[in-house]
């Protein structure tokens, strides 16, 4: 079950990040529990439920100067009693129009596998450069 589950969250969290330079809100949502939690990593704003963060998510793509983000996971631990698990890896957003790397830093995913499906339902980031 670990390596299946370790393969499906980083599966999932590939397609996420494919989604984000696409501007592609179809392909983020079903990767989002209902209720999910963003802890964002420099201000500690909290965006709460699935809709809230697909409105988050609309307008920085509709940002003229907008960031591509990219979450790179390290680890996956899987809750052997549970149908959770912790990502736990480093991010960064880079200029859209550039390229140029503009924040870095880590985070820690908790998802939850729901009928056949892994969800994200909280994320919390850190910035650190």
């Amino acid at each position: 079950m670990t390596a299946t589950a370790d393969l499906a969250i980083r599966l999932r969290r590939a397609s996420f990040n494919r989604a984000l330079p696409d501007a592609d809100l179809a392909a983020i949502g079903p990767i989002l529990a209902q209720d999910v939690v963003m802890v964002t990593g420099t201000d500690s704003g909290v965006i709460a439920g699935r809709k809230a963060q697909l409105m988050a998510w609309k307008r920085e793509f509709a940002a003229p100067d907008r960031s591509i983000y990219t979450r790179t996971p390290d680890t996956i631990l899987v809750s052997p009693v549970e149908p959770i698990a912790f990502e736990h890896g480093q991010w960064q957003g880079a200029a859209a129009s550039s390229g140029i790397l503009i924040a870095s830093g880590a985070y820690t995913a908790k998802w939850r596998q729901i009928g056949s499906e892994w969800l994200i339902e909280a994320e919390l980031y850190l910035t650190l450069a």
